[in-house]
């Protein structure tokens, strides 16, 4: 399979936007908040290029169940080794810090319910890892409909739900959804997984994609700020809930992927390009350094003071991203070491 080079230079971006979206506060200027829905592209996107290279390789394999069995083993053994160490720091954080042991541990450990932990993949202060649980749900139903040759019949059905799940994000004001989160498999991870499968294997889709890379990076940038307008109208004008996706959310990972598709080589050599295709590694460790430095701030009294400064908060971005990115190479160096 042919190496696509901008996908990964564009997962750069993605996951320094992830970070962007954990540290900055959504409220205060507004100039804030403009980040923090620029910001949205990413885990779709990233939603979007694991549905790509899926299908990519069910086409090469002839739907192997095989490849799923190996590739869902996979994700689930990277969210149980995180979801167990996230669990362990925040034990060790209730020893620490708290003024009834038992009584906290107990609060802790209701929070660990069959739905939380085997599907919003919730209950630790890892809260990122939703994304894994999110990828394994909506992975192993697209091989479903990729076996019986229906993804066409998923990609509608998975774009109703997204549109649904629409209701318990920034659109809460028309109705709200009695579910705890629609950032969730059914509601947002299998659209754009199952949007990044069309990309592989339609061949409508592949006409498009005959528009020039320059076009497409242009339609991305103007429905960004789109998706910036439709978030302020909905959060600040029309009172709704805060949003992490929305309907423009759908164009702007459409045409960043079809910019990345026909300009494969994009990045190609690039050190960003190398950051980027280990995006996954970042994304699972930085909200561990993030939480243990905000403790250490707010021990120190200064987590608030710092929070709404501008210099401080790209500082404290760009010092999280390459903390989490150096030391998750330095992990895989010695995980390769010991197996050797």
């Amino acid at each position: 399979m042919e190496r696509i080079y901008s996908i990964d230079f564009i997962k750069f971006f993605a996951i320094l936007a992830v970070v962007i979206i954990h540290i900055f506060p959504l409220d205060g200027f507004t100039g804030y908040f403009m980040i923090d829905n620029i910001a949205r592209f990413a885990v779709p996107f990233f939603f979007a290029a694991s549905g790509y290279f899926f299908a990519q390789k069910m086409i090469q394999k002839d739907a192997s169940f095989y490849y799923l069995k190996g590739y869902v083993k996979k994700l689930s053994k990277i969210y149980f080794v995180w979801l167990i160490f996230y669990a362990i720091y925040d034990v060790l954080l209730i020893l620490l810090k708290s003024n009834d042991i038992q009584e906290d541990l107990n609060k802790y450990f209701d929070k660990f319910t069959l739905l939380n932990v085997f599907y919003y993949g919730k209950g630790t202060s890892g809260y990122q890892l939703w994304f894994l649980t999110a990828l394994i749900w909506s992975t192993i139903i697209v091989y479903i409909f990729i076996r019986f040759k229906k993804i066409s019949i998923l990609f509608v059905l998975s774009i109703i739900l997204n549109l649904i799940g629409l209701l318990g994000q920034a659109y809460t004001m028309f109705f709200d959804l009695p579910v705890s989160t629609t950032r969730d498999a059914l509601f947002f991870g299998l659209f754009y997984t199952t949007l990044g499968v069309v990309f592989a294997v339609n061949i409508h889709f592949k006409k498009i994609r005959k528009i020039t890379g320059i076009t497409y990076l242009g339609l991305a940038i103007i429905c960004t700020v789109i998706q910036v307008m439709e978030g302020y109208l909905l959060d600040k004008v029309l009172d709704g809930s805060h949003g992490e996706y929305f309907f423009s959310t759908i164009l702007v990972t459409a045409f960043l992927f079809f910019f990345a598709l026909n300009n494969k080589k994009v990045g190609k050599g690039m050190w960003i390009t190398k950051v980027g295709g280990n995006a996954l590694g970042i994304y699972i460790i930085h909200v561990f350094f993030l939480d243990l430095i905000n403790n250490v701030l707010k021990y120190l009294d200064i987590k608030q003071l710092l929070s709404e400064n501008f210099i401080w908060n790209v500082f404290y971005t760009l010092l999280i991203f390459f903390i989490s990115y150096y030391t998750y190479q330095s992990l895989q160096i010695v995980k390769k070491e010991l197996k050797e």
